[in-house]
């Protein structure tokens, strides 16, 4: 007897929690590199300019953007459970090239793996998500799918920094990452169901009218979408200068290496707590004020690092910035998947995080020149003004209620 597809959170919880739980496994596998990848650029490979230790991230950055767009564009040809697994596959090497890599050359390559590893999988994730709840809990969705990843992050960034402080950069940091990788695989071959016959049946009632260009509207042309899509970029040119240079600035304040593990660690981890609260508050409120107010939480506390000195202040300020974070990033999904008709959802996301994901490049190659240049003060305050524009962007652009009943 064939299965009836039912739309909804409710029921289809068993492949919800399953993809929840494998993508924290994919947000571990780049909490392995957060706090620890610049120490080993300083202590084993004698990097000193920032620009140059920020080129994993730049790297990893644009190979998991343009991921993110072929995962998109081909998640209806191929099957989000193909993508699913095939990412898991190319992500098994990287933790084993991280022990034993002997040049910086290495690191990169291990990057370009991470890259396809992420946006493969935590694309699908997503969108496989997105198709299983249906419209009425998509930010729910994206809040306990962001959350799981995220918390992930910054949980194994902790223990990654508590791990080398005890026992050394490497290897023992990176066995954590062949577990992750190993058993995500497994259970997305084995245990993962692919969702095209929940897209079907949504088709079949959506209302909303059939983009002419998907990759233009979704970057800038449609005012809705172009504006979620500038605030993903920025928010993570701000992510990727947080991640390669707040490291390095906690250590020029004369941070132990378990001090600067517990505040790299503990952004990602409010962000990712933060969000099983604020991705419901996005089928709430209406997605403009939560997109505006994060962003805006964001640059505050950015601005207000730039001239931080004791470990509380960094402290609180780590804990603004994932506040902000948590706020506008289950919302960026949501509000896609909202504009977006159903048929053409799956290659939306695919834009736009191949732009937001593109913001991890922008933001390691632009704030390592600036503090190669001008100090690494003065790249965080940058980042901070960017930030703020963003906001005043959403402020200006982005029209107010995409699903009846927010307020």
């Amino acid at each position: 007897m064939k299965e009836k597809i039912q739309l909804g959170l409710k029921e289809n919880w068993r492949q919800f929690t399953l993809l929840v739980i494998i993508n924290a496994f994919v947000g571990g596998m780049v909490g392995l590199e957060r706090t620890i990848i610049p120490e080993i650029a300083e202590v084993d490979f004698g990097m000193a300019g920032k620009t140059a230790i920020l080129s994993f991230i730049v790297v990893f950055g644009i190979v998991k953007a343009f991921t993110n767009y072929f995962t998109g564009a081909l998640a209806d040809k191929l099957g989000r459970k193909n993508l699913l697994t095939l990412g898991w596959l190319i992500g098994l090497p990287v933790p084993i090239i991280l022990i034993f890599a002997p040049s910086w050359g290495w690191i990169i390559f291990a990057n370009v793996l991470l890259g396809v590893n992420q946006g493969l999988t935590w694309s699908s994730t997503v969108v496989m998500k997105i198709d299983l709840v249906g419209e009425r809990n998509r930010g729910l969705a994206m809040g306990l799918n962001e959350s799981a990843g995220y918390l992930a992050v910054g949980g194994v960034a902790f223990l990654t920094g508590w791990i080398a402080a005890e026992y050394g950069l490497r290897p023992y940091p990176f066995y954590l990452g062949i577990g992750f990788a190993v058993i995500g695989l497994l259970s997305s071959w084995f245990l993962v169901k692919d969702t095209k016959h929940h897209v079907a049946v949504e088709k079949k009632t959506s209302g909303l009218t059939k983009l002419e260009n998907v990759f233009w509207e979704t970057t800038w042309k449609d005012n809705n979408l172009g504006s979620v899509t500038q605030a993903g970029l920025v928010n993570n040119l701000n992510d990727g200068m947080v991640w390669g240079l707040l490291p390095i600035l906690l250590t020029t304040k004369g941070f132990n290496l378990e001090q600067v593990g517990t505040i790299v660690a503990l952004y990602p981890a409010v962000w990712g707590i933060g969000q099983l609260l604020t991705g419901k508050l996005a089928d709430i409120f209406i997605k403009k004020k939560m997109l505006f107010w994060g962003m805006a939480g964001q640059a505050v506390a950015l601005l207000l690092m730039a001239v931080a000195d004791s470990f509380l202040q960094f402290t609180l300020l780590a804990i603004a910035l994932g506040v902000g974070t948590a706020v506008v990033y289950p919302t960026f999904l949501a509000a896609i998947a909202d504009y977006a008709h159903p048929g053409q959802r799956a290659e939306s996301i695919g834009v736009f995080r191949l732009w937001r994901d593109l913001g991890y490049a922008v933001g390691a190659l632009l704030t390592g020149i600036i503090a190669d240049f001008f100090g690494i003060h003065w790249a965080v305050a940058a980042i901070g003004g960017l930030t703020m524009i963003s906001s005043m962007i959403i402020a200006v652009r982005m029209e107010g209620k995409s699903v009846p009943g927010q307020i």
